[in-house]
This record gives C-alpha cells, structure tokens and sequence, in this order.
C-alpha cells in the first residue's frame, strides 16, 4: 500500500506544524520576555500565530521588531521551540521599504559609504588623528591611532555612533591597548562594527558587510578581530 501523503501549506517562518502540539502554552517565554505586553502581544502568541499559518499577520505586526532578540524566551522554553530562528524570520519576510526606523536606511548608508551613518573618509581620518593627539597630551606619550597597519595583532572595528557622537569612548580602548603594549590598527574604510543587515534580517547585506571586515583582517594580516558589540 502507498504511504498516505498530505501536502501541508509550508510556513513561510519555517514553522513545523507540529509546533502545535510541542508548545505546551504553558506561557514560561512570555514570562522571562522584557516586552511582554506591547501590543497586546508576547512570545507565546506569536509562536501559536505561526503554528496556525498566521504568517503574514505575524509578519506585518510591530512586534518583531520591538523583540529585541535577547533569547530569554527561547532558552526558558521547556520544549525547545526555535523562537528566534522565527522573530528573526518574520524580519526578513518584510518588505524593506516598511522596516521600521532607521534600520534599514543604516544598511542602505554602510553599504554605500562604508558605516550606518554615512561619516566621510576624510572626516574620520582627522577624528582619529586629532582624539590621538588629546589621548597623548593626557599622560599617554607617543600615543596615535595606527591605521591600515598590516601585520597588526588585533584589527579593530568601530560602532558608527561613537564617532559620530561619543568620540572619546574610543579612548577607554586605547588606553588598554596602550598600557597592555598591544598592537592594533583600524580601517581606514568599511570600517563600521555594527551589523544592521543582521538586525534587520537583510541576509544579502549581512553577508556583504561581514565579507568586507573578512577583506579586511586578510588584507591587513590580522589574528584577533575585535567588535564593539
């Protein structure tokens, strides 16, 4: 006899069916989750909206953005259900043109000049070279930024933000590096840390940015890849 086959409607979160009867609704992800609540909505609810081929309304909510992707509901789940894989999906399955806030406009900004906030080569060039000269005159002497040394042990790569607005957070590192010895260098270019195309589930861009900071540690020589997240 022929095996019985029932052609299932695939979720487009890549959610099993059977998700249904794993999840007990015994409500332990909400409990641990920090945005519980927003809209009327938490962990648990959005797990059953995909289990029941609620894609799209899961897709079109606020509320996997608002998740921030921490991971508590997932590893409090007494069934192992895969929560993030799904949040993360329903992000993807957006249509770029309506993810919320500045995400996406910061991969369209790294991709096309090298760091979520657009900040011009030249001008972050002279931030480093003048923050260099601040760090010596306070006690450091001899101190600079090195940039695009090849051969260094550690490449360094920056959060956008603190260039652009918190500048002398960079010197907490320095001072490390400068009292541990350590040799180090930074980008001159693509130099951003800070991946939004995986925050915002754009895979394409995702990849394209690590590849560059990979183009990076190959070109310079580096051993140790220091992120500031």
């Amino acid at each position: 006899m022929e095996p019985l086959v029932i052609n299932r409607k695939e979720s487009k979160l890549r959610v099993s069916p059977e998700w249904a009867d794993v999840c007990f609704t015994c409500g332990t992800c909400a409990s641990g989750c920090p945005v519980t609540g927003v809209d009327n909505m938490d962990p648990r609810k959005a797990v059953r909206m995909a289990a029941l081929g609620l894609d799209q309304e899961l897709v079109d909510s606020r509320f996997p953005w608002i998740c921030t992707l921490c991971g508590r509901c997932e590893y409090a789940c007494p069934q192992g259900v895969e929560i993030l894989k799904m949040m993360r999906r329903a992000r993807t399955l957006r249509e770029r043109d309506k993810v919320p806030g500045p995400i996406h406009k910061g991969v369209v900004m790294d991709l096309n000049r090298g760091n979520n906030l657009g900040i011009p080569k030249p001008d972050f060039l002279f931030l480093l070279a003048d923050l260099g000269k601040e760090l010596e005159a306070e006690g450091f002497p001899g101190f600079y930024v090195p940039v695009d040394k090849k051969g260094a042990n550690v490449l360094v790569t920056i959060n956008s933000k603190e260039p652009f607005g918190e500048p002398d957070d960079m010197k907490f590192w320095w001072r490390i590096f400068y009292a541990a010895k350590e040799d180090w260098t930074v980008p001159s270019y693509n130099w951003e840390g800070v991946n939004w195309g995986l925050f915002s589930g754009d895979d394409e861009s995702m990849k394209t940015l690590v590849g560059r900071i990979v183009e990076h540690m190959e070109r310079l020589e580096c051993k140790t890849l220091l992120l500031p997240e």
